[in-house]
């Protein structure tokens, strides 16, 4: 009788064995499709979310993201809440959706309110009676302009507006159709510092932030910097108020804390790929109370976060004697000590890869061989004080490492922009030659 049900018992066995080892194999090999939405194609958005797609994909290739074009925030909350994106990017200001959680904060973005010389407009509240060029509704840009707007007083019936892209804008813009442009946009960006050096456009303060920032505490008081946009003659010639928010990376909280912790720690761990790719790559930093996000961290992403915190559980054990709960009391205090150290750590670092970025935007606008060398100098000076700082461990390698490549990155830049110098240099003598030895035959 027992050998009578001992073979089916144990085919069952080998079955149910293969179809588990089956489903094992196919985990292992199954790829993941998640959508990345970002912005337009014009903007800064859709191309550093193409950076994270390639070098996601590089890293990990089961992991693709499929970048889509967008209008850009508030749009990207909509389609992650109805499952139409699985990721996004938007300003940290923007409302939130109940399915999104936060993955990592990638760069500062300040409000910019450029006007036409021509305008008289001198703050926010002269805008009454003007023109101004917004971006499409639905980005982040375009509800930041109406809660500025707002703040200052003003209703919409005060002034005309016209929404489009920063081509569009700056059509109108050159054209004198409109007499202001507001947009949300990182620090030294090419797009602004273009427009400012070909049309009598300039930069006026956005003076309020801390006023603005008790209705909606993403918002942070900022400057920019004196020179951020040309150093000689200085625009701005003062280092002007503004109002800063964080570009963050969001993901919907149905998404596995696996597929989470790994892009997480791909953006950390191989960020220098990022920043090969997009400068703005150097600020991506863990997300943080201070940063004003009123949004959970996915639990994948702050699984990656506490992967050196030790496991507390064994410590609220019944088991456990008076005396381990005073080690580990201490052991998490020296954690704390260590936790803040790597961050002024981090912070420092961070400081000197802003700098250098500020470094990288000078030597594109250089214009004669006496700046180049004085880029090139204080590009040393800072990689000294970045070798002793190491030494005295005031930054750590890994952000060493970051500083290096960016580093490298502009006195590449530099050397390339004095490369064209020479060359213009070269070709206005030859025209010049030319134009000796024409007047010579004539003679």
């Amino acid at each position: 009788m027992q050998n009578k049900f001992l073979f089916p018992i144990a085919l069952l066995s080998v079955v149910l064995i293969g179809a588990f080892g089956w489903n094992l194999h196919q985990d292992k090999q199954r790829v993941y499709e998640l959508t990345l939405a970002t912005g337009t194609k014009t903007g800064f958005y859709y191309p550093f979310g193409q950076g994270i797609a390639e070098v996601v994909i590089q890293q990990n290739p089961r992991l693709r993201i499929k970048v889509v074009e967008t209008q850009g925030s508030e749009e990207n909350m909509r389609r992650l809440e109805a499952n139409e994106a699985q990721l996004a990017i938007v300003q940290n200001d923007t409302a939130a959706v109940p399915q999104a959680r936060v993955i990592a904060s990638l760069y500062k973005e300040v409000f910019h309110l450029i006007v036409s010389e021509q305008s008289g407009i001198q703050s926010v509240s002269d805008l009454k009676g003007k023109h101004i060029a917004l971006m499409a509704q639905g980005s982040g840009s375009y509800s930041s302009f109406w809660f500025v707007s707002k703040h200052y007083g003003l209703k919409a019936s005060d002034f005309q507006y016209t929404a489009g892209s920063w081509t569009e804008a700056t059509k109108l813009f050159a054209s004198g159709e409109v007499d202001a442009i507001f947009r949300v946009l990182p620090l030294g960006n090419d797009l602004v510092s273009d427009l400012l050096q070909n049309t009598q456009g300039k930069l006026v303060p956005i003076d309020q932030a801390a006023a603005m920032k008790i209705k909606l505490p993403y918002l942070e008081a900022n400057l920019i910097p004196k020179g951020t946009y040309k150093g000689a003659p200085a625009v701005p010639d003062v280092d002007l108020p503004s109002v800063e928010v964080q570009a963050t990376l969001l993901v919907r909280q149905d998404v596995d804390p696996e597929i989470v912790k790994e892009i997480t720690r791909i953006l950390f761990e191989y960020r220098r790929n990022l920043v090969a790719a997009n400068s703005l790559a150097a600020m991506i930093s863990q997300p943080s109370e201070s940063g004003g996000l009123a949004l959970p961290v996915h639990e994948g992403a702050q699984a990656y976060y506490d992967r050196e915190k030790p496991d507390f559980i064994a410590a609220n054990s019944n088991v456990i004697g008076l005396s381990f709960s005073f080690v580990t009391l201490f052991a998490s205090w020296i954690l704390q000590l260590r936790a803040r150290f790597l961050q002024q750590q981090k912070n420092r670092a961070d400081k000197f890869n802003l700098i250098i970025l500020n470094l990288i935007q000078r030597s594109r606008q250089a214009g004669t061989f006496e700046e180049i060398d004085r880029l090139q100098e204080e590009l040393f000076e800072i990689f000294k004080q970045v070798i002793v700082d190491l030494d005295e461990d005031r930054i750590d390698a890994d952000s060493f490492h970051s500083f290096t490549f960016t580093w490298e990155t502009a006195l590449k830049i530099t050397a390339e922009r004095e490369k064209v110098l020479r060359n213009w240099s070269l070709a206005s003598h030859d025209l010049k030659a030319d134009f000796t030895d024409v007047k010579k035959m004539e003679k």
